[in-house]
């Protein structure tokens, strides 16, 4: 049996890893775009407390969905190996557990996020004005959560095979349906912060459905088979090694969203909470070539790994640091130039926009170090190494971003919060680099 990833072990790494890395990074731009659009749309229909709302409940959404995002990561490792190795049967039982409990855990989740609602939105920093439109939001989102665990899940097990277009795609679909949505919900129906729930709710329908119809009917040899489906313990455990290290970074971010949503309430109240709202959707939208590399990089990485090819593996490491590297300091020179701009693009309120232009130039001061903490956990993650895969990606927001968060606020107050983002990547970077030079002969 012959799968469309055998290239992985013969072609060019540089041309692999374009032709990877452009459609992740095309998909995670349209995300990005959707999620600034998403935010626009809020930001002047319903107001600063609709980016506050989206602020707080945004990060809930993901680890929720992180789940299912982390059993896709775990078991696309697994199946890219196991396709190096040409094991066809273990990457098919790998997909059949996979939907198994990806199914399970995200209905469980939801339900839990149902019972717990109030209380989890208070513990994200939801308090004051922003609770109740938070609650009206929230609701209508946890709907969506096991469709968007699934396109998750589908996404890496789709690029795993060798077909980075299909997994654009599933980034894509949501984000141009609610793109077109929102405008419908918001500004026609009048429906303010519930519509713009509803529009992203079946976004997240529209990505699972173009996912199953991709393996039902699609290129893909991974066909929805019952037979798969057998629950196997050793291929469980695997996937929940190697898959908990996307969950724990998830997790990490969500502890950091706990930490910060609350500190910026304490130090900045609403507004606080809405400048830092504006400054994660530049940060979604600056990080997406670099996001894309790493997305490109780990299937090449497992398969030669897998295929026992360790030049091409250290060969793909190095292109991969210094292709983001460069990326990410050309995006580091347009934010500082263009700050202002780029602030009022989502609001027309005065004190919002002069709050937020400060804020933004120090949290991305670091940005050109970004690279290393990516590449770095995404390759120990591509190579079945889940401990120091945990490390690395824990290593900036739990090692360096929390304590920080807490503490600089103490000393210099609300900016002391923005100079905590590149004292972390600083730090992360350092960890990182460190581990790839022990680990590998790349660097």
């Amino acid at each position: 049996m012959r799968n469309n990833n055998t290239v992985f072990g013969s072609d060019p790494v540089g041309k692999l890893l374009l032709q990877q890395a452009v459609p992740a990074a095309v998909g995670i731009l349209v995300l990005s775009i959707y999620g600034i659009v998403d935010t626009i749309f809020v930001g002047r229909f319903v107001g600063s407390i609709g980016i506050a709302v989206i602020t707080v409940v945004l990060p809930i959404n993901f680890l929720i969905s992180s789940v299912g995002m982390s059993i896709g990561v775990g078991g696309a490792s697994i199946i890219s190996r196991a396709f190096g190795d040409n094991n066809f049967p273990r990457a098919f039982r790998t997909f059949g557990n996979q939907i198994g409990m990806t199914l399970i855990l995200g209905l469980i989740a939801v339900g839990a996020g149902f019972v717990f609602l109030e209380d989890i939105l208070k513990l994200f920093g939801g308090k004051g004005e922003v609770l109740e439109p938070a609650k009206e939001y929230f609701s209508v989102i946890l709907i969506g959560i096991p469709f968007l665990a699934w396109a998750m899940m589908s996404n890496n097990v789709i690029r795993a095979e060798g077909y980075p277009k299909a997994a654009m795609y599933t980034l894509i679909v949501p984000a141009v349906c609610n793109i077109i949505l929102d405008p419908i919900f918001i500004v026609w129906l009048d429906m303010g912060i519930r519509g713009a729930a509803w529009a992203t709710t079946i976004s997240y329908m529209a990505s699972a459905a173009f996912t199953l119809w991709f393996f039902v009917f699609g290129k893909s040899i991974m066909k929805v088979k019952p037979s798969w489906f057998r629950p196997d313990l050793r291929i469980a455990k695997e996937i929940s090694a190697l898959g908990a290290v996307t969950l724990a970074r998830q997790g990490t971010v969500s502890v950091l969203a706990i930490v910060l949503n609350n500190v910026l309430f304490q130090y900045g109240g609403e507004m606080g909470l809405s400048v830092y709202g504006i400054i994660n959707r530049v940060l979604m939208f600056a990080n997406f070539p670099v996001l894309g590399i790493t997305q490109g990089f780990v299937p090449i990485a497992g398969y030669n790994y897998g295929a026992r090819l360790k030049d091409r593996v250290h060969f793909a490491i190095r292109l991969a640091l210094r292709s983001s590297t460069a990326i990410a300091f050309c995006i580091f020179l347009v934010i500082m130039v263009f700050t202002s701009s780029l602030v009022r693009v989502f609001t027309e309120d005065q004190e919002l926009i002069s709050q937020s232009i400060p804020a933004m130039r120090k949290t991305f001061l670091a940005t050109p170090l970004l690279a290393f903490s990516l590449i770095g956990s995404a390759y120990f993650q591509a190579i079945g190494k889940p401990k120091p895969a945990l490390l690395l990606a824990l290593s900036k927001q739990g090692i360096f971003l929390v304590p920080l968060v807490i503490l600089m606020p103490m000393v210099f107050g609300l900016e002391g919060i923005w100079y905590a983002f590149p004292m972390a990547d600083t730090g992360a970077a350092a960890i990182s680099y460190f581990y790839l030079k022990k680990g590998t002969d790349a660097l």
